[in-house]
């Protein structure tokens, strides 16, 4: 069950009501859109926040309950209804299939049963066939070592894959000390990923928007605390409800992980679909790619993701060789980028991206190869991230992008002269 489903519910008692509410809590599938304790109101609420599933509870007056079904059943139709009761009574279950419920649960749910019945729902709601809305891509990006320019390709990625109209992207900067992804963006966020963390079961995806930054490209950034010392401020389980609701809510995201590989980052990792691991061809990121492999295979299905980067190929000639590096980290190379340190100190310098400031430039050709391999556009890509799918991207650019293009063209010629 790839898609997320926003759930209402609706209990008059207070203690099932917080037990269903935790259950649903704990489920990565399920985000919680609203929580009612009046049958009388939550008709209006259904109404207002548009959830997929609305979760009706029978026990505390089952006529009441069933004359809300109804009603919610004729006046918001693309809403599911599931029931949960204690009752095992089929004249009770019959009442309620035939006034417009969905399923219908006996009290306590056993887990297994709920899953199963929202996988039916969302079966119903999505399709199982390519018509089916896709689900969310987790990237992370890491360094075997500080500087080989992880957070660039992040950043970089974030905004080549955000400039493509169908994707709806997010970068994590999980650096929670010392992440830089806001100066790459020229940007000065309102709200961290602490604010986002702590208020974590009050959000809803309007106010989870408005606490993200957006870049012209495209891409929201969800920064790194201010202060050194709020980073014992966000737990592993908040993290990971973090990026169930971004998951819900964005088609891609990306995480650009911090140099200590700490308990979080970790987190990111097992979440994840790609994990890319950005180095340089010298022995101090050979050695801690070796590793950190090791420690990766001890955690099931983490080193079989793990994506090797090589960034900056072709910086001089003392390189060790792509065969010399793959023989000694056992390793197959994922994907090359080229060294091109005057265009990537500019766009640092200037929190521009690559694809606004250089777009034609070798080192956003690879990047842009990458980001089309990531998305499934261009799976037979070789690995050596030349010009593979790049054009595709540019598609999405016009106006006043493509005379700046045009300009930083002009700009990069004379300057070559």
């Amino acid at each position: 069950m790839n898609n997320v489903l926003r759930v209402a519910l609706v209990d008059p008692t207070d203690s099932t009501r917080e037990k269903l509410k935790s259950t649903l809590l704990s489920m990565e599938v399920i985000w919680l859109e609203a929580e009612c304790s009046r049958y009388e109101f939550f008709a209006d609420v259904v109404g207002q926040t548009n959830p997929d599933i609305g979760i009706v509870s029978l026990d505390a007056s089952p006529e009441k309950g069933l004359a809300l079904i109804e009603e919610l059943h004729d006046a918001n139709p693309e809403c599911s209804i599931l029931v949960i009761s204690a009752s095992t009574d089929g004249n009770l279950i019959l009442r309620a299939m035939r006034a417009g419920a969905k399923e219908f649960l006996t009290h306590p749910v056993v887990l297994e049963d709920l899953m199963a019945a929202l996988e039916r729902i969302s079966s119903q709601k999505f399709g199982k066939g390519e018509s089916r809305s896709r689900g969310c891509r987790v990237i992370t990006v890491g360094g075997a070592t500080g500087g080989v320019g992880a957070t660039s390709l992040a950043v970089n990625l974030g905004c080549l894959l955000a400039s493509n109209e169908k994707n709806n992207v997010v970068l994590i900067d999980l650096d929670l000390a010392l992440g830089d992804a806001d100066v790459f963006l020229d940007t000065i966020p309102d709200y961290t990923l602490v604010d986002v963390a702590q208020n974590i079961q009050r959000l809803d995806f309007n106010l989870l928007k408005r606490s993200l930054t957006k870049h012209s490209s495209g891409l929201y950034l969800l920064p790194r605390p201010v202060q050194l010392h709020d980073d014992s401020l966000i737990s592993p389980s908040d993290f990971t409800r973090v990026i169930g609701l971004l998951k819900a809510t964005f088609t891609h995201v990306i995480i650009d992980l911090s140099k200590g590989f700490r308990p979080l980052d970790f987190v990111a990792m097992r979440e994840a679909q790609d994990n890319l691991m950005v180095i340089q061809l010298d022995l101090p990121c050979l050695r801690n790619v070796v590793r950190l492999m090791m420690s990766f295979s001890e955690t099931d299905g983490l080193k079989e993701k793990t994506r090797i980067i090589v960034n900056r190929v072709g910086l001089d000639s003392g390189q060790i060789s792509l065969k010399k590096a793959q023989e000694t980290i056992g390793s197959e190379i994922f994907w090359q980028i080229p060294n091109d340190y005057r265009v990537m100190v500019e766009v640092r310098n200037n929190g521009v991206p690559l694809i606004e400031q250089a777009p034609r430039a070798g080192i956003t050709q690879a990047m842009a190869g990458l980001a089309n391999v990531l998305s499934g556009e261009n799976k037979k890509a070789s690995a050596t991230g030349g010009k593979a799918g790049i054009s595709r991207w540019f598609g999405f650019l016009g106006g006043k992008n493509a005379e700046a293009r045009s300009a930083s063209e002009d700009n990069e010629e004379t300057a070559s002269k």
